[in-house]
């Protein structure tokens, strides 16, 4: 017996062993082998998940998705499917579960497929000229809906001569008569409109139902008779300088008329009338015109009357509501103190927790994500997230404790990886008392007998937050030797909407002060070097570090990502030039050029001495290479340590190419290695 246990406990060491041998740290081409799930929509039945799983292709150098079939038993049913190795998404289960509408990119562009569950067939419904969204099944099974957008003619100014034959002139100018005409990540947006078609599930024509030059865009419902789909838009005179509203609104099928459902000022979204037709609720807020407001669901009855906040005791944004299959209540995600929480409503606005781990689906930065959705009998579909690595799928029912984890995409390759524990830390801000929350992430070799450099990584938005999700980035960072500590400071969300409104005219401001209130947390744990702090961040993160290094020398080197320094420039340049004006700072930058000049980075650029890497994508149009060059001209002409990284072929969310990721880690770390000891 002794012999046994003894043979039982080497063997167990010995495995231990060799799996630490056969681990090593997460590296830079580690990136394209990741895989995560996303948008996994569960039978009817309950009994199958068709969801989407998305990995990079390293030679093309692009994200590649496909749908795969999963069941949710002991049958351990998992595959392709389709054979199709394009893109696929957009996978919904017909009302009986028998047949999947789902969208497939081809050479000719994007067509609505369908799949007969039975028999596995395949076949193309529709021939569209524009790419297809929103897919929703009508309660009968016998219609889809979808949304398109239907391109327009651009103005024309003046009436060019006839060229001479063969002559190779200049291309016709780009003119633009519209508030918005274009967007970062895919640039110009060709004029049109986006509109409602419905399609026969059999096959057939589409038949457009909307026809006013508004944008029909988003989620569709169908009311149970299938003569009404309800949706959200924004149908009034003034629609392109009111873009921060959108109302409820019903077309009838047959006779094409419109309904409006609400007519307060803010966004209204999101409609899903209650499977007995009883119902339509929503998510949206009454516009105070703020930088933060929490987004509430909402409930009125089929004919709009009696409305009522249903969310009104929860102080956190809800979206993506679902109702259950007996009109009881939603279910519905929201983010509470960096978590992603799924939860269920009912009609009484009591609210319960199902799960806190949602998420996963951002592969980047810890940035909330994810998505769920239910059977008719109440089991749940949903991306599980984790610290230590990307997007599973899981099921569970309300009630129960624990989920089930039904796939896991990255075992070949993070089995063998040793990737850095996360931390949850909480500390008090130094200006107000209040509770501050943040996260570390230890190198995978951490070892606590040694300290080690701190590197802040700032969030962007300023209005989101991060979270205990996986992040390549910030692992890579752990396994270069660097202990991570990324905060969320006051003017996140997931805290109420006091907390992140305190930015409202006030960006950056206490904030700063909320970063190194952490950072001096962090130090008091002992396990970094007080003098080997390096600070870094993106967007919003961007504009946080460029003003610390404005507000103080304490870090050795900085990288300044993708940053508005400018607010003044900025605001009439970017994409949104037109969304800033009262929602952050009073007024249009030439009503109030010293408040907006207060907030700017640049207005601090005399005090800076930290050395600086400036990073922006050369396509960014959300916060233009302008606003970098701004930066790092100035620290040239002040003879400041500096260097420009212009990324080719990235927007502002550089990350979306794998190799642009890969390159905006290596260069901030190259940068801040060169300034350690």
């Amino acid at each position: 017996m002794k012999k046994a246990f003894l043979l039982f406990l080497i063997l167990i060491t010995t495995s231990a062993t060799l799996q630490a041998q056969l681990q090593k740290k997460f590296e830079y081409l580690d990136v394209f082998q990741l895989e995560y799930t996303a948008d996994p929509q569960i039978s009817p039945d309950g009994n199958y998940i068709i969801y989407r799983r998305t990995g990079f292709d390293i030679m093309k150098d692009r994200a590649k998705g496909n749908l795969w079939l999963l069941s949710t038993d002991n049958r351990k049913i998992h595959h392709k499917l389709t054979s199709f190795e394009g893109n696929e998404r957009q996978a919904r289960w017909s009302p009986g579960g028998d047949k999947i509408a789902f969208v497939r990119s081809t050479d000719e562009g994007s067509e609505i497929f369908l799949y007969w569950t039975e028999t596995g067939a395949t076949a193309k419904l529709t021939q569209l000229e524009g790419s297809p969204s929103s897919l929703s099944w009508s309660p009968d099974g016998k219609q889809i809906a979808f949304t398109m957008k239907v391109d327009a003619k651009a103005p024309v100014i003046a009436k060019m001569p006839e060229k001479p034959k063969d002559a190779k002139w200049a291309d016709a100018p780009r003119i633009t008569d519209r508030l918005k005409h274009e967007a970062d990540g895919s640039g110009y947006i060709k004029p049109g409109f986006t509109h409602i078609f419905t399609i026969p599930a059999e096959g057939g024509s589409p038949r457009q139902l909307t026809s006013w030059d508004r944008n029909h865009s988003g989620s569709l419902s169908w009311s149970p008779d299938g003569r009404r789909i309800f949706f959200s838009s924004n149908l009034n005179e003034d629609w392109e300088y009111d873009f921060r509203n959108s109302e409820i609104y019903a077309i009838n099928t047959e006779t094409l008329l419109y309904e409006t459902y609400t007519d307060r000022p803010g966004p209204d979204n999101t409609p899903k009338v209650s499977p007995d037709g009883k119902w339509v609720a929503s998510v949206g807020f009454a516009d105070k015109v703020q930088t933060y407001q929490t987004r509430k669901i909402e409930l009125m009855d089929i004919k709009g009357e009696g409305k009522r906040i249903l969310s009104e005791n929860l102080d956190r944004s809800a979206e993506d509501i679902t109702w259950d299959s007996e009109s009881k209540g939603l279910y519905f995600l929201y983010n509470d103190k960096g978590l992603t929480k799924l939860a269920y409503i009912d009609l009484k606005g009591k609210v319960t927790d199902i799960v806190d781990n949602v998420g996963g689906t951002t592969l980047g930065r810890p940035y909330s994500s994810g998505s769920f959705s239910v059977s008719n009998n109440g089991k749940i579909a949903y991306t599980i997230s984790f610290p230590d690595r990307p997007a599973d799928v899981a099921v569970i029912e309300k009630g129960q404790k624990q989920p089930k984890v039904l796939t896991s995409v990255n075992k070949d390759l993070l089995d063998y990886r040793m990737m850095g524990p996360v931390e949850e830390m909480w500390y008090k801000s130094s200006f107000d008392g209040r509770d501050l929350h943040g996260y570390l992430v230890y190198p995978p070799d951490f070892d606590k007998r040694k300290k080690y450099p701190l590197l802040v990584e700032n969030h962007g938005g300023p209005i989101l937050n991060y979270g205990p999700h996986f992040s390549a980035e910030m692992q890579l960072y752990a396994a270069a030797g660097y202990i991570v500590f990324y905060p969320n400071p006051r003017g996140s969300t997931s805290y109420g909407e006091e907390f992140g409104n305190l930015l409202y005219n006030n960006y950056p401001g206490e904030d700063y002060i909320d970063v190194m209130d952490g950072v001096d947390a962090v130090i008091q744990r002992g396990k970094v070097h007080p003098d080997q702090l390096y600070v870094t961040g993106g967007s919003a993160g961007g504009i946080m570090t460029a003003w610390i290094v404005g507000k103080t020398n304490r870090f050795r080197a900085a990288v300044v990502a993708k940053p508005v320094v400018n607010w003044i420039s900025k605001t009439l340049v970017a994409d949104n030039y037109y969304g800033y004006a009262d929602s952050r700072y009073p007024g249009q930058p030439w009503e109030n050029f010293e408040g907006y000049w207060k907030f700017s980075p640049l207005s601090l650029v005399g005090n800076i001495e930290t050395p600086t890497m400036v990073m922006v994508g050369m396509d960014d149009l959300r916060t233009p290479p302008s606003e970098a060059k701004q930066l790092y001209h100035a620290l040239k002409l002040r003879k400041i340590e500096t260097v420009l990284v212009e990324i080719p072929d990235a927007s502002h969310g550089i990350a979306s190419r794998p190799s642009n990721l890969i390159t905006k880690i290596a260069h901030t770390l190259a940068w801040f290695e060169k300034y350690k000891e």
